[in-house]
């Protein structure tokens, strides 16, 4: 499974909803917490690129000490439909500072020197130290999950349907796997390690069941034949 400093980096460089939160910082519209885009520098930092004007910027202007004085709130939600479409959330604080010369003409890049982060997603509720964040990757998966899993659920939705087959003897529940009465399958979430499927009862239940690809993969045409693979087993 990825650590928890892998899934927050992975959050951090999605396109997950995420505000950054100033203590004092009062603001009419909650887009102008929103960064127009996250990426992190090779020493850890999170650079958060905002309008020179942005009320965010004014208070980065003002921040002295090194206690933490914002905090980057992020939300991750499924691309698909599914009950309980909230997947996680990840949460980094720090000391927020102007980037001077590195942002477009109207802009502002502002750094947030993480102290302290923490997820808390479908994998459980973790703390991530600033040096665990700094080594960790972002999946390689992550600019393409949406789309994934927005194909899966769309294009191979029968496909999808069949991995209850992969789901072995559940005699507490045997309907799971039992002809027409079987549970939809939703994808919900993809990285290099598996595919995980929320499985949709007819009276509106839930669960959820990860599958295992045979290695990690590094590339769209490695996913492709693991994704192949996996269809290929709950068909036999």
């Amino acid at each position: 499974m990825p650590s928890a400093a892998e899934r927050t980096r992975t959050l951090v460089q999605s396109t997950c909803s995420a505000a950054l939160l100033v203590p004092g910082l009062v603001v009419t519209r909650p887009g102008l917490l929103m960064p127009e885009t996250r990426s992190v520098s090779p020493e850890g930092d999170l650079l958060l690129p905002f309008p020179a004007d942005s009320p965010v910027v004014r208070a980065a202007a003002r921040a002295r000490g090194d206690e933490p004085t914002a905090v980057l709130h992020i939300t991750d939600v499924a691309p698909v439909s599914v009950p309980h479409r909230i997947r996680g959330r990840a949460r980094v604080a720090g000391r927020l500072t102007s980037v001077p010369g590195r942002a477009e003409p109207g802009r502002m890049l502002l750094g947030l020197e993480i102290a302290e982060a923490s997820v808390d997603d479908l994998w459980g509720a973790q703390e991530v130290g600033p040096e665990a964040f700094q080594d960790a990757a972002a999946d390689p998966l992550v600019t393409h999950e949406a789309e994934l899993l927005q194909h899966l659920h769309t294009a191979h939705s029968e496909e999808m349907g069949t991995l209850s087959a992969l789901l072995g003897d559940l005699p507490e529940r045997p309907e799971r796997t039992c002809g027409a009465r079987r549970p939809a399958a939703v994808p919900l979430a993809l990285d290099r390690f598996g595919l995980r499927v929320r499985f949709v009862e007819s009276d509106g239940g839930c669960f959820d069941a990860r599958f295992d690809f045979p290695g990690p993969v590094r590339d769209m045409g490695e996913l492709r034949r693991a994704v192949r693979t996996l269809f290929e087993a709950a068909s036999c």
